[in-house]
């Protein structure tokens, strides 16, 4: 029985999923909208929303936390002096997936998931 086991498996070993997932959340942070299969970007925001809600304290902990996840400095840097501020006010939320048709080569269902606040930083810039 699969007693409280929960999330997709992907086909593939633990440490391969969790490594994809990473690696997906890091792409998140730094393109801020990525195009994924369907299933991949529901796990994916089950990863990227406690990082954020984590990255919302801004202490040394949450700082190594987020570091021992993410590993990449850049992304880092961006998540706690670019998203994080323009997330204060929110309590949760903090990606949209839209759906976007199906793949060629197997029908796979395809969506496209984003931070939402990546409207505002479009608008910012061409304020600016």
């Amino acid at each position: 029985m699969r007693h409280r086991k929960t999330g997709r498996y992907f086909n593939r070993n633990s440490s391969h999923r969790i490594a994809m997932l990473y690696n997906m959340t890091n792409s998140l942070i730094y393109y801020e909208i990525i195009k994924t299969t369907l299933s991949k970007a529901k796990e994916l925001r089950k990863i990227i929303e406690p990082i954020i809600t984590i990255a919302k304290k801004n202490t040394i902990t949450s700082k190594r936390l987020i570091r021992s996840k993410l590993n990449n400095k850049k992304n880092i840097n961006k998540l706690f002096k670019v998203i994080v501020p323009q997330f204060y006010k929110t309590s949760g939320g903090y990606t949209r997936i839209i759906k976007c048709g199906f793949r060629n080569g197997d029908k796979a269902p395809m969506a496209y998931i984003e931070l939402t606040i990546r409207k505002i930083i479009i608008k910012n810039k061409k304020i600016k």
